[in-house]
């Protein structure tokens, strides 16, 4: 008998995330998985400023968000980015000119080929 692995984030957790949601609507735009990337982004940015401010010159605090929009598989994801007061918070997550986060615009569980350039084919046995 194959012995199970223990899941990456409790079952406890991904029932609260699922509760009184539509299991087939869970991938689709502006469903479940797109405001958990939300949640997720806007929370690593928001330690991203944290870790800024602390070794910032005194003075420095927050100031607000600004509205980012990233693109996603499923569609425009809207994001609050925090700023500083001195404009010197650069995050890394997303950067200011990135629009495309890597993760984020890619569909793991779609099955379909994706798109290969000519020349990122391999030579088949008849062109041998």
């Amino acid at each position: 008998m194959p012995c199970r692995k223990d899941p990456r984030i409790p079952e406890a957790v991904l029932d609260q995330l699922l509760a009184g949601a539509d299991p087939q609507t869970v991938f689709d735009p502006n469903g479940r998985l797109d405001g958990l990337k939300k949640t997720l982004a806007e929370r690593v940015l928001n330690a991203e400023m944290d870790h800024h401010l602390a070794g910032a010159e005194p003075g420095n605090r927050r100031d607000g968000y600004g509205k980012k929009t990233v693109i996603t598989a499923t569609g425009p994801i809207e994001l609050a980015v925090p700023r500083d007061r001195q404009a010197r918070f650069d995050p890394q997550l997303i950067t200011k000119d990135q629009r495309r986060v890597p993760g984020f615009d890619e569909d793991h569980l779609d099955v379909r080929p994706r798109h290969e350039h000519p020349r990122d084919r391999r030579p088949s046995a008849r062109s041998l």
